[in-house]
């Protein structure tokens, strides 16, 4: 971080951990307290309500959160960080997917089809490292706490006309073992209810205003 940033901060966030993680990050925040800060939830508020707890705390001109799965190496977000000032939003976008499995592959290419036709986008990839111009999540109503935080985000910022810019990049394997609770039948339906009321919001209520005057 300091090679590129002249400064920079990491919120670490034990989202209701049962395990070390969270004596863990007190120990790195201990190491370097003027960059480093942990916030333990004793309460788990799944992605989107953590991320929104990061923009609530940020201090910095950019933001960017990355999951704790290691899907994402530090060698992963060298050319997404490059790419910051470009535009106002940086959307990294695997090449190498499949490395997930094809149930997943295939779920994740449903989705991006469903958002992209729903919203009339034309994005690779909703759901990545996203790097964001911290003041527009700012002044940004952020209605879920479920998977779905990043395509609202995005579908209400690329609707109002901010630019993005897309990078490749290459993910890491998940862990043998490991499986995604984003295909639990709650975050599903949660996920499912989000979509419905973005698109009241976004294409049913803006095309009732634009049609009376």
């Amino acid at each position: 971080m300091c090679d590129r940033f002249g400064d920079y901060e990491l919120l670490l966030f034990n989202d209701g951990s049962t395990d070390r993680t969270g004596a863990i990050m007190e120990e790195l925040a201990a190491a370097d307290p003027r960059h480093v800060q942990v916030i333990h939830n004793a309460i788990p508020r799944n992605l989107g309500g953590v991320y929104k707890q990061g923009i609530e705390l940020a201090r910095m001109q950019y933001l960017v959160m990355v999951p704790g799965d290691n899907e994402n190496p530090g060698a992963a977000m060298q050319a997404p960080f490059d790419a910051i000032g470009g535009a106002d939003i940086v959307l990294p976008y695997p090449v190498n997917s499949a490395v997930r499995g094809f149930v997943r592959y295939l779920v994740s290419r449903v989705y991006v089809g469903l958002l992209n036709h729903l919203f009339g986008l034309h994005i690779r990839y909703y759901n990545g490292t996203v790097i964001h111009r911290t003041a527009n999540l700012k002044g940004l109503s952020i209605k879920t706490s479920s998977f779905a935080y990043q395509a609202e985000i995005l579908v209400k910022l690329l609707c109002v006309g901010k630019s993005f810019v897309e990078v490749p990049i290459e993910i890491e394997p998940p862990k043998v073992g490991r499986r995604s609770r984003a295909f639990r039948w709650k975050n599903v339906v949660e996920v499912g209810r989000t979509l419905g009321a973005l698109f009241v919001d976004i294409r049913v209520r803006r095309l009732h205003r634009i049609g009376h005057f």
